[in-house]
């Protein structure tokens, strides 16, 4: 699973890293302890209305971390979606519509498992080597607030989910569970917003993650302000 994750990067690097056309509000500054609920960076490939051919366009959005789906009462309804599964995203209604056309990468520096040992519990942070970022798959989607006044920054709500698939590797050894680590090679296709989310798309994703997963590093390493 990913419960903690960091990112050392500015706006400004991200935007130039993944060739943004579009840089939202209230983007987050970076931070080596990202938790559930909190604001995190997310790049999608949205297509604009009103054309006859729209051309996707490139965003770096800031989204709360945990999906909302659609058709929730409140983005408080349920304990927050922050992860998802790719063996049941498919089916699930609160991720099914989002994986069809919604989907995003979350850039980090690395994220946090805790590995419980005979002294204690010790925080590893798993990251990639040198200064590469990890991408995660996540969904993403939109909230309307009908209370809030039409055009106000409350009336609409941007939130995602970090897809999750089985452990391979060494982090099998930490938990049954880690981030799909996205491969670069899949990074347009899986940001393409025409493109229906398929069973071969989850297959090819999770294969490429699994050949992230035997280049990343395991280190200890507390998250700042974690209990």
């Amino acid at each position: 699973m990913c419960g903690r994750f960091a990112l050392d990067r500015k706006t400004t690097d991200l935007v130039t890293l993944f060739d943004v056309d579009i840089e939202g509000d209230r983007l987050p500054e970076p931070s080596s302890n990202i938790a559930p609920t909190q604001r995190i960076a997310v790049v999608i490939d949205s297509l604009p209305r009103g054309e006859e051919f729209p051309e996707p366009v490139r965003r770096l959005e800031s989204a709360r971390w945990g999906l909302v789906p659609g058709w929730a009462a409140s983005p408080t309804q349920s304990a927050p979606l922050f992860n998802a599964r790719v063996e049941t995203v498919q089916q699930k209604p609160s991720f099914e519509k989002a994986f069809a056309h919604r989907r995003a990468v979350i850039p980090a520096s690395g994220y946090y498992e805790w590995e419980t040992r005979a002294d204690g519990t010790v925080a590893q942070f798993i990251h990639a080597p040198g200064h590469e970022l990890l991408l995660f798959a996540g969904l993403y989607e939109w909230w309307k607030n009908t209370e809030a006044p039409e055009g106000s920054p409350e009336r609409w709500l941007l939130s995602a989910t970090i897809l999750t698939c089985p452990s391979t590797g060494g982090l099998a050894e930490l938990h049954e569970r880690m981030p799909v680590f996205l491969d670069a090679d899949l990074v347009e296709t899986w940001l393409d917003p025409v493109e229906e989310g398929t069973e071969e798309l989850l297959d090819q994703l999770v294969a490429g993650a699994a050949e992230v997963a035997d280049r990343v590093l395991i280190e200890p390493r507390s998250p700042v302000g974690a209990e």
